[in-house]
């Protein structure tokens, strides 16, 4: 009997502290159910082919390290703007980690946005990297959300208490681009997303600064027609501006290394974020 009594204390004690935590724990604590919970679906998995081999040739930032929140150093591509900016960039991986991929188009990125944006690809894998579909899948599964968010709360003071901030993300990095963008408050000046993890606590939406730009397919099985369609309710009902393009395309189809690749797709949904982080930046 006094057991049956601790361990019902220890769930009411344990609930109660979850109420009481900060809101950037909290936001940690939900978005742990993310993309992870798509780790262990055989479907998805499938859906990912593989990508090929690929080095990154003459690219335009570098490795750094930067101190998490948590006291440990983090990991991110760096490419510094040509003159020194307050505006920028933070890129997010797929399931496969910061690859030479992601590096690629962060390199595209800076480009495209004329050398005036400090780009930011971060690693939230802590250096792992991987070509395999079961392995990826367990990294997302096993992806630490409290871990993550101190590495976007390092990030954030890393660019200053002067930075504008546009979280851009693929897939798993879809969705925690949008949780970067909540959790910087007023640093924040939009989310451009890919077939990420929506929100689904409507609340949390009101946090969100800046626009959104959501790149969406109606062949996805998994952020689905249903799923974008209520977090288009969810943003409108927090009175925040956003843009959805959705594409009649499967997930994932802005990844080259996917077999459900849509070069024309990709390119049109490419344009329409770099007019939109030029937009949002006033480029």
């Amino acid at each position: 009997m006094k057991k049956i009594i601790l361990l019902i204390a220890s769930i009411v004690i344990g609930a109660t502290a979850f109420a009481q935590q900060p809101n950037c724990c909290k936001v940690a604590a939900a978005s742990n159910s993310g993309m992870s919970v798509f780790s262990s679906d055989a479907a998805f998995r499938k859906a990912h082919k593989s990508p090929k081999a690929y080095t990154l040739v003459d690219a335009k930032g570098a490795m750094i390290q930067f101190d998490a929140a948590d006291g440990k150093k983090a990991n991110a591509y760096m490419i510094k703007a040509s003159s020194s900016s307050n505006k920028y960039v933070f890129l997010i991986h797929e399931w496969w980690g910061l690859n030479d991929y992601i590096k690629k188009d962060a390199d595209k990125l800076y480009a495209d946005l004329g050398g005036k944006v400090n780009i930011m690809a971060l690693d939230l894998y802590d250096g792992k990297v991987t070509s395999n579909r079961d392995s990826a899948a367990a990294y997302m599964g096993a992806a630490n959300a409290a871990r993550i968010i101190s590495i976007l709360n390092g990030a954030f003071t890393f660019a200053g208490t002067k930075a504008e901030i546009i979280s851009m993300g693929w897939c798993f990095g879809g969705g925690w681009a949008l949780q970067s963008s909540i959790l910087a408050g007023d640093k924040s000046k939009g989310t451009v997303m890919y077939y990420g993890m929506t929100e689904k606590d409507p609340a949390k939406l009101t946090s969100l600064k800046g626009d959104v730009l959501g790149i969406f397919g109606t062949k996805d099985k998994w952020i689905n027609p249903e799923m974008v369609e209520t977090f288009k309710k969810d943003l409108t009902a927090a009175h925040k501006n956003y843009t959805f393009r959705i594409f009649d395309a499967d997930h994932a189809f802005a990844n080259p290394s996917n077999p459900q690749y849509n070069k024309a797709y990709t390119k049109e949904a490419w344009g329409m974020s770099v007019a939109f982080i030029k937009k949002a930046f006033l480029l």
